[in-house]
């Protein structure tokens, strides 16, 4: 169990090694639910996405533009153990 201590400010910092365990990095976002009881669970936020984003990952990344035949075939060699 970690024990931290509040400032005079109403702050508190969460050691390294707690960081750690949630796996939370700087710029990370934390998610504080309470609860009853005066209690709260911190958890870190995951990240979610649209589609959209999804989507748009590699665009630009290449000037090949494959054909439906090709992406299929590399799938299925993928999938395939293949490639």
């Amino acid at each position: 169990m970690a024990i931290l201590t509040v400032s005079a400010r109403g702050q508190l910092t969460l050691r390294k090694d707690v960081l750690q365990h949630l796996g939370i990095k700087p710029g990370d976002k934390i998610e504080l639910d309470l609860l009853p009881d005066a209690r709260g669970l911190l958890k870190a936020v995951q990240p979610g996405g649209t589609i959209g984003e999804f989507v748009g990952l590699l665009s630009g990344r290449t000037d090949k533009i494959a054909t439906l035949e090709e992406i299929n075939e590399t799938s299925a060699e993928g999938w395939a153990g293949k490639s």
